[in-house]
C-alpha cells in the first residue's frame, strides 16, 4: 500500500509542476494577445495546480494509520480532500472560463500579438503529454495487476488522486485543443466570437471533469461498495471454503484508496464444531487477504440460512 501511495504522490507532483509552469505561460500571453480563451486556459491551469496541492494533502491524509479514534484509519479523508479538489476546479477554473467568454462573446475584444499564444500552447501540449503518460502508465499498471482494461479501472478505482490526474490532464489536453482553434478562427476571421466561444467551451469541459470527479469521490466518502468483480471474487472465495454452505450476506466498502472492508454472514454446514468454524474463519481471512491485497478488514458471523 505504500508504494502505491507512493506512486500516486510522484504523479501527483509531476501533474503540479507542470500545472503551475503552464499556468503562468498562459497568463502571460494571455495578458499579450487579449485572448479570453488564453486566459481561461490560465486559470484553468492555475485550478489544476490549486487541485494538485488538495490532492497531495488527501494522499497524505488518506496514508495516516489508524489509531484509537480511527480504528478503520483515516483513508476516507482521502476521499474528502479529492472531493474538495474537484469543488476547487469547478468554481475556479469553469466559472472564470464562462463568464470571461460569454463578456468576449458580448463586448468584443481586440487580439493582438497571438504568436506568444501559439508558442505557449505548444509547449503546454508537450508538458501535459508528459504529465498524461505519467498518469496513464500508473493506470496502465495498475489494470494489468487487476486484469481489466484501463478505462473500466479509471471508472471503478477509489484511488482518487489518480483518477484526478487522468481526467485532469485529459481535459487539460483537449482544451488546448480548443483554445488553439478560438485563436485560429478568431484570427482568420476577424471576430472575437470564436475566441469566446472557446473560453465558453473549455468551461463547459470543466464543469463535467468536476462534477465527474466530485460525484465519484461523495460516492465513496458515503460508503461505496468494492466493484462487482470484486465482490464476484471474494463471494468465490467464500463459497470454496469446504465448511461453508451459503454466503448469507455480503457486504464491502471502500475505507480509502484500495483499502476494502469485508462483513459477511456466513452459512456454516451443520456438522462443523465450533473449532471448525473458528478454524475455517481463519482459512477464509487469509485467502481473501492473498487473493485481495487491498483488504484490510473481514468480519465474518456464523448465521444459519433460515435467518434471512
Amino acid at each position: 500500500m505504500e508504494g502505491k501511495a507512493g506512486e500516486s504522490l510522484r504523479t501527483v507532483l509531476v501533474a503540479g509542476a507542470a500545472n503551475l509552469a503552464i499556468a503562468l505561460a498562459k497568463l502571460v500571453a494571455g495578458i499579450m494577445s487579449g485572448s479570453a480563451a488564453m486566459l481561461s486556459e490560465a486559470a484553468h491551469s492555475a485550478a489544476d495546480t490549486v487541485t494538485e496541492l488538495l490532492l497531495l494533502v488527501s494522499v497524505r491524509r488518506s496514508g495516516r494509520p489508524a489509531d484509537r479514534r480511527h480504528p478503520f484509519g483515516h483513508g476516507k479523508a482521502g476521499f474528502f480532500w479529492a472531493m474538495t479538489a474537484g469543488i476547487a476546479t469547478l468554481v475556479g477554473g469553469a466559472g472564470f472560463s464562462i463568464t470571461h467568454g460569454v463578456h468576449e462573446i458580448s463586448h468584443g475584444e481586440e487580439l493582438s500579438n497571438l504568436t506568444p499564444a501559439y508558442v505557449v500552447l505548444a509547449v503546454s501540449f508537450v508538458m501535459e503529454v508528459v504529465s498524461f503518460t505519467k498518469a496513464f502508465s500508473q493506470l496502465r499498471g495498475e489494470a494489468a495487476r487487476h486484469q481489466v482494461h484501463p478505462v473500466r479501472l479509471v471508472r471503478f478505482t477509489s484511488d482518487t488522486a489518480l483518477k484526478a490526474v487522468v481526467f485532469e490532464d485529459a481535459a487539460a489536453l483537449i482544451g488546448l485543443l480548443i483554445a488553439a482553434t478560438g485563436l485560429a478562427g478568431s484570427q482568420l476571421s476577424g471576430s472575437a466570437l470564436w475566441d469566446g466561444a472557446a473560453s465558453v467551451a473549455i468551461g463547459l469541459l470543466l464543469v463535467v471533469v468536476a462534477v465527474t470527479l466530485i460525484q465519484s469521490n461523495l460516492s465513496l466518502l458515503i460508503g461505496q461498495a468494492a466493484p462487482p468483480s470484486v465482490e464476484s471474487g471474494i463471494r468465490a472465495v467464500l463459497l470454496a471454503q469446504p465448511e461453508v454452505a451459503d454466503v448469507v450476506e455480503l457486504l464491502t466498502m471502500m475505507l480509502g484508496p484500495g483499502d476494502i472492508l469485508v462483513a459477511a454472514k456466513i452459512d456454516f454446514r451443520d456438522e462443523d464444531s465450533a473449532a471448525g468454524v473458528e478454524f475455517a474463519c481463519d482459512e477464509v481471512d487469509r485467502r481473501l487477504r492473498d487473493r485481495f491485497p487491498g483488504i484490510v478488514q473481514v468480519f465474518l458471523d456464523p448465521t444459519p440460512t433460515l435467518r434471512r
